[in-house]
Parts: structure tokens; sequence; C-alpha cells
């Protein structure tokens, strides 16, 4: 079979590395974005062309994928006069790696299937290293039909592939999931800041830590940084501050609320006012050691 046209918007680290790998694999790409440098790279390596508008992009592809940063962005390059949804073909498919409001993507959804298009949100776990090499976690979610139909070209993308249902599931669990995680790291850095101020050891307090059951990924993550002085999380203050106010506005869609991500929202934001947004998000123990009653 002919393999699929893809079309890709978001040239960052993660997303120039799944490029990368779908040209290993065979792929044609169409691409744009503003690091021209990372556009070069990949016109450079062949089969691959750049346009100028996402309406461009959208009538050369057969597949439209999204790794961008927020949901204004995505909402930006959909709904634009040169936007993906003037240019996008009948059969196509718009897929959304990246982290965005569950009910914006509702919405894409649904003009889209006006058009008589599908959509996907796969929001990605792992680490740009795993993009390179396709070895992607995945959770996906949208139109089952079109979910099968795009499957062999997440395969390549990913080493799990996880279908979650009705569009916007995917986005909801990334959600959720990064919830945990940021208020886990937000917990374990104040933690490792107020046993300092009361002349507790810091890396005592880890090793009778991690011998019980809070032991965790991300509680190594922020011992690294609070004890070891090494920060190689590789995801920002200002990525998880991001994502958590998404999570906040998510269950206030729902009619309720989260106090505890409230809580880590509020820090995570004060260490971004303080400066400390483009650093890896246990560095926001700098802020804990430094707060004030």
């Amino acid at each position: 079979m002919t393999k699929p046209v893809i079309g890709f918007i978001g040239l960052g680290l993660m997303g120039g590395n799944m490029v990368e790998n779908l040209q290993k694999r065979g792929f044609e790409l169409v691409v744009m974005g503003r690091k021209k440098d990372a556009v070069a790279a990949v016109v450079d390596r062949g089969n691959a062309r750049e346009v100028s508008t996402p309406k461009e992009l959208a009538e050369a592809s057969d597949i439209i994928m999204l790794c961008v940063t927020t949901s204004d962005v995505v909402e930006s390059l959909v709904y634009g006069d040169d936007g993906i949804l003037a240019g996008i073909k009948e059969g196509a498919v718009l897929i959304d790696f990246g982290t965005s409001i569950p009910a914006s993507t509702r919405k894409i959804g649904a003009d889209l299937a006006a058009k008589g298009a599908g959509m996907l949100d796969a929001p990605l776990g792992r680490t740009p290293a795993h993009a390179k090499d396709g070895l992607l976690n995945i959770m996906a979610a949208g139109d089952k039909e079109t979910f099968d139909r795009v499957k062999p070209v997440l395969d390549e993308q990913g080493e799990n592939v996880f279908y979650l249902g009705a569009l916007g599931a995917g986005h909801v669990t990334k959600l959720i999931n990064n919830y945990m995680g940021m208020t886990t790291v937000c917990a374990m850095s104040q933690a490792f800041a107020v046993a300092d101020r009361a002349g507790v050891d810091r890396a005592q307090l880890f090793d009778i830590m991690s011998a019980g059951p809070s032991n965790s990924p991300f509680m190594g993550f922020c011992k690294k940084y609070a004890v070891d002085g090494v920060s190689d999380l590789g995801f920002s203050i200002d990525n998880a501050n991001k994502d958590l106010r998404y999570f906040l506005q998510m269950v206030e869609d729902m009619g309720t609320q989260a106090p505890i991500a409230e809580g880590a929202s509020h820090a995570l934001q004060a260490a971004a006012d303080a400066g400390m947004g483009s650093g890896n998000v246990p560095e926001v123990f700098d802020y804990f050691m430094k707060l004030k009653r």
C-alpha cells in the first residue's frame, strides 16, 4: 500500500524527532514551522517539502499531525483564514499530539467532521529520545474507525498505542497523568525544603522515604535536583504550570473542584513569576527554599 502523505506542524524537540523517525520509515512529509533551521533539517533529509500556511499543508496531506504548545495555538492553526479547516480534504485526519483542553478538542473535531474529515487527540508519553526511535507511549482517542485507519502510522511512532474511546479522552487522560506527576514533584520538592529548614539531612530523608510506598520515579527526579544538584527531568515549570491550568479548567467544566491541583498550580505560577519558568520542574525546590511566611 502507498504510505499516506503526512503534514506536520511543530518541529520542536519532540516533534522534530517524530518527523525524523517518520522519514526514516519512508513517509513523505509536508512541514511548516517558525524554526527555519528545524524545517531546513527536515527538507535536507529528503522526501519532504516546506509550505507557508496550514491551509496549504492540509491540502497536500492525508494525515495532519500537530505537536504544538497550547490549545490556543491549535485553534489558531485550525481556524485561521489560511487554516487547516479551510484546506483539509474529505477523508483526511487531524491528530493533535499536544496537551490540549478537551472541550476545545471536541469542538475542533465536530467542525472537521462537518467537512468529512476525522480527528484524534493523541497526547504523548516518554521523551524526545523515544520519539526518534518510534518508541513513544501514545494515548489516542476519537472515532474508532478513524483510529483503526491511522493506527498503522501510530504504530510506527509508538511502542505502546492505547485507544481510550471518544474524542477528548486522550487529553483528559494526559491531563490527569500530568496532574499526578506535577503535584508529586511539588509535594516532594517542598518536603526537601521543609527538611532542610528543620535541619534534617535531605539525602537521609530520601533514603527513608524511598524505602517505603512513597517511592516513585518522580521522587527520584526531585532527589537528583534537591540533593545531587542534577536537573534532568526535561519538563519545564512553564509547561507544568500550563498543564495544571488546563487540568483546573477541565474539572471546572465538569462542575467540580481540585484543591490539590490549585495548591500546586499556585506554587508553579509563583515560581514562574519569579523568573524560574524555563527551568525543569524539580527546580521548584528553589522557590520553596526561598518561600517566606
